[in-house]
């Protein structure tokens, strides 16, 4: 028999404070409800999981086991743009988490041991509400028992509201405007926003202080120096690359390019402030992060293309493209896609990318800071060292662009070696890029540059998108050709993409001179 799928729902709620003697308001004068649907009462309890040292926790997951109630099984709770994504498993073995959950959070766990951190008790009045079309909300009055399982923990009591969008309005703006009024409405009611965001946080209290730290929060740098500011910088990215990893899994939007993006800002740093930092352990890591750059980029490629794809489909006016081209070109990059997805979760399931993980958390722990580097200076010292990185980074940048200047323009060069040239530039802007942000967050102003940087890569990115889909198309109307079918619809779209990504080079020397500017304005 096959395994059961896990559940998973945009979850969308509010939470509020109240005093135990506060009445329940007439919930139908909420916007979009018209009735009580129905109203149960409900004994819950529930059994939070964490690590001894409440990885789950910090990062914002709450992962439970809960009896009692409709919905009684294995929750997972992850972080998601306008709420909350909610994973469930039936309760088929109460002693053991779910595999198809500790996949969820498998970047975050690893090989740590997952234990009761927390109890929750609940006694749910639970009221359905209704508008014309049926079910809108769920309103909850809880009155919640807890106890914290950590060192020190105590016992808790509240009570608390939560007003929860029914699924079909999550995420919608009829959804935003109910939970919005809806939270006026219940604080004129005698309720108050809460100072916890979650019965968990409420449950554990102050006893979170008594778990260890993670790893990567584990490190203590002189707090104005170079190296501090670059680690500060690789542990963002870091964060980055964790709180990504499970939305890539469930394919979420964009996440395999931001993903993508935190594994290579991590690769550019460590090799833009090599010298700051160094060891054997710096090369080793730069190679596996590009390696999982890579993997990462097949997929992005794809759907880059994609998109690109329908977007030509989508304004042809010439009604020029056959329907065999037309069905080729919507479809084969969706293939190709899910195929590169797969392979992205195989990885992310593998020994390489847990080690991987743990190397830089063991960096981060341990910061190789070098010897010249260990040593005190002043602020004004410390500048000076990132301002160095920075000139190196920007000299890279000219030197490239410098480049482009000379061959692009060079018909008697291929097409495909005068475009790497522009490329090229838009790596070193990238690096430059990076590196600038992480000597701002030091004291350096740097933030133009950064600005400059993001505007040059993001010309050169459509330049480079433009590229990539024009090679695609190239091997479709090859394949095409092979197959007999016509290929006059693949050279119409090649030359739309030579064009745009002509055009995308129109302000290329203007950003060039607004990094040169930007740069200029920098003093250590």
């Amino acid at each position: 028999m096959a395994a059961q799928a896990p559940e998973q729902f945009l979850e969308v709620e509010i939470k509020l404070a109240v005093d135990e003697g506060t009445g329940m308001p007439d919930l139908t004068q909420l916007p979009g409800v018209e009735e009580i649907a129905s109203m149960r009462e409900h004994n819950l309890s529930a059994v939070y999981y964490d690590t001894k040292d409440l990885r789950l926790t910090r990062s914002k997951i709450t992962l439970r086991r809960r009896t009692g109630g409709a919905d009684d099984g294995w929750h997972l709770k992850l972080p998601k743009e306008g709420g909350r994504n909610e994973v469930r498993m039936p309760l088929d073995d109460p002693s053991a988490v779910p595999e198809e959950l500790l996949a969820q959070v498998r970047s975050i766990v690893r090989t740590e041991e997952l234990t009761p951190v927390a109890q929750v008790d609940n006694r749910r009045v639970e009221i359905t509400l209704a508008g014309e079309e049926g079910a809108v909300a769920e309103f909850c009055d809880d009155h919640v028992t807890a106890w914290s399982l950590l060192p020190g923990g105590e016992r808790t009591s509240w009570r608390e509201w939560e007003l929860e969008l029914a699924e079909a309005l999550a995420g919608t703006d009829e959804g935003n405007t109910l939970i919005n009024q809806g939270t006026s409405f219940l604080i004129s009611a005698g309720a108050r926003k809460s100072s916890s965001p979650s019965k968990l946080a409420t449950a554990l209290g102050d006893s979170v202080k008594t778990a260890p730290l993670p790893p990567h929060m584990r490190a203590e740098l002189e707090e104005d120096s170079p190296a501090a500011a670059v680690v500060d910088s690789l542990r963002k990215q870091r964060d980055a690359i964790v709180a990504w990893e499970p939305r890539v899994r469930a394919d979420e939007f964009d996440s395999v390019h931001q993903l993508r993006v935190a594994t290579r800002e991590m690769r550019s740093l460590l090799e833009t402030f090599e010298g700051i930092l160094e060891g054997e352990q710096l090369t080793a890591l730069e190679d596996e992060l590009k390696h999982a750059a890579g993997v990462l980029g097949v997929a992005r490629d794809a759907e880059v293309v994609e998109e690109r794809f329908l977007e030509l489909l989508d304004s042809d006016a010439s009604g020029l493209v056959d329907d065999a081209a037309r069905a080729h070109i919507a479809g084969d990059m969706r293939r190709d896609y899910n195929e590169a997805h797969a392979e992205i979760v195989a990885m992310l399931d593998s020994e390489r990318f847990m080690e991987l993980l743990d190397a830089i958390d063991g960096l981060l722990a341990q910061p190789p800071v070098a010897k010249q580097e260990a040593s005190e200076k002043a602020p004004a010292e410390s500048k000076e060292v990132l301002y160095d990185h920075l000139k190196r980074g920007y000299k890279k940048l000219k030197k490239r662009h410098d480049k482009v200047d000379e061959h692009y323009h060079d018909t008697d060069l291929p097409l495909h070696e005068r475009e790497d040239y522009v490329h090229d530039v838009r790596k070193a802007a990238k690096k430059l890029r990076y590196s600038a942000n992480a000597a701002a967050d030091a004291g350096l102003k740097a933030r133009r540059l950064a600005k400059a940087c993001k505007s040059l890569q993001s010309k050169l990115g459509d330049f480079q998108d433009a590229v990539t889909s024009r090679d695609r198309i190239q091997r479709l109307a090859e394949e095409a050709r092979e197959r007999g079918e016509d290929t006059f619809a693949y050279g119409m779209l090649y030359q739309r993409e030579l064009d745009r990504g002509e055009q995308a080079l129109s302000g290329y020397d203007k950003a060039v001179r607004e990094v040169r500017k930007a740069f200029k304005k920098i003093k250590p």
